[in-house]
């Protein structure tokens, strides 16, 4: 799913440095990847265990702060960053955009009738699951990109890449 942190070309003009918007937007889908994988682990794990709504809800929330900082970890590592910086700059750079998903995206499977108590095979977990999703990474998108803008949150993390 994840794998070095590659970003498209942005055409002519962009070069190296593509657009606040776009950073912006690769930061968000990057750490809605590593939120997406720890929530659906823990709803699934939940759900399947027969977990009340409370334990459900906790335990995506933690698999989704690991998942999310080992994502933006493992590139940092695979690049030689010791283990104690790479985990300082995850936490620096993806603490506030995987609190908002968790926020939002546990508000809305909590919001829709009957989605935390609906099954594993049943559209409307998998549907509402998606839609939480979709709606918690365009909650942290702006915060990305005010952060970003400000030399904080993702920004530490891209400086330390390919070296």
């Amino acid at each position: 799913m994840h794998h070095g942190h590659h970003h498209p070309d942005h055409g002519p003009g962009h070069g190296k440095h593509p657009s606040l918007n776009v950073t912006a937007f690769f930061a968000t889908l990057h750490c809605l990847s590593g939120c997406a994988v720890g929530e659906v682990l823990g709803m699934v794990i939940g759900t399947g265990l027969g977990l009340g709504n409370a334990a459900t809800v906790v335990l995506s929330v933690v698999l989704a702060f690991v998942f999310g900082y080992a994502f933006t970890m493992t590139p940092l590592l695979r690049a030689g960053i010791a283990a104690k910086r790479a985990a300082t700059l995850a936490f620096a750079a993806d603490t506030a955009s995987i609190s908002i998903m968790e926020l939002v995206d546990n508000t809305v499977m909590l919001a829709i009738p009957g989605a935390m108590d609906a099954h594993l095979g049943s559209a409307l977990f998998w549907g509402a699951l998606g839609l939480s999703l979709v709606v918690a990474g365009a909650a942290a998108y702006p915060v990305n990109r005010w952060l970003i803008a400000r030399g904080s949150g993702h920004a530490v993390v891209h400086a330390h890449h390919h070296h």
